[in-house]
């Protein structure tokens, strides 16, 4: 009989080895029900070596949680080609992904597991979303110096919405993934538009934005469900669902 010899790894590859098992273990359970003894036997060590390389779980769970946020913020990052609608729609679909795959952990991420009280782990939740908010202003062109108030309460409130969607659909999934995906993408229209019928300079961003919208990509199916919805159907001329071809 043949016994493997197991190869001695350095701090750091050990260290980076325990990361990804906690990662893969708090994907499926809530952090706060997997213990430091879990995470050593899945890693193939003992207890004792798993705290040589973390003092307690609490630096793990944060270990863990930048990597996840890490990947997390890349999941924002998509070139800047095409429409927006499109590129919004690629985004969300990665976006859930993740949140697929990492449901109890993006849970505890977001509301809080044992790093509850960390500041450090408060303080990379943050920049999550401050890498999703920069993310979307460089879809739309527009440098952090130079953002409008509204625009950045349309984009904030939107970054905010997609997360708490995740985590209602992750208590039951009881919508489909690919639904909700492109809901959100139909969301960020919807306030913008909102925003733009308050605010001049809003306005003309939509514009801007919807200039290069086919018909056919997600803001054209937005427009064609809402125009469904009013009484008559279709879009009158100058684009105004029921309006009177005689007035201006």
């Amino acid at each position: 009989m043949t016994t493997g010899v197991r190869r001695r790894m350095g701090v750091e590859e050990r260290r980076q080895q325990l990361i990804g098992v906690a990662l893969e273990l708090f994907s499926h359970r809530s952090p706060d029900d997997v213990s430091i003894d879990e995470i050593a036997a899945a890693a193939g060590i003992s207890r004792p070596l798993a705290y040589h390389y973390f003092p307690g779980k609490l630096s793990l769970y944060e270990a863990a949680l930048r990597r996840a946020a890490d990947e997390l913020a890349q999941r924002f990052v998509e070139p800047r080609e095409g429409p927006l609608g499109a590129r919004l729609l690629r985004v969300m679909g990665r976006f859930f992904a993740f949140v697929e795959d990492h449901g109890p952990g993006f849970s505890a991420l977001m509301r809080g597991g044992p790093a509850a009280g960390s500041s450090r782990a408060s303080a990379m939740i943050d920049e999550v979303r401050q890498a999703a908010y920069e993310q979307i202003l460089t879809h739309l062109g527009i440098g952090l110096d130079e953002v409008p108030a509204r625009l950045e309460l349309v984009v904030r409130s939107w970054v905010s919405l997609a997360e708490s969607t995740a985590l209602i659909w992750l208590d039951g999934r009881r919508i489909p993934r690919s639904e909700l995906e492109l809901q959100l993408v139909h969301d960020f229209a919807a306030l913008a538009a909102v925003s733009a019928a308050y605010d001049a300079e809003m306005a003309g961003i939509l514009v801007r934005i919807l200039a290069d919208e086919p018909a056919d990509g997600p803001f054209g199916e937005l427009v064609g469900r809402l125009v469904g919805l009013v009484p008559g159907g279709a879009a009158a001329p100058g684009g105004r669902p029921g309006a009177d071809p005689a007035l201006p």
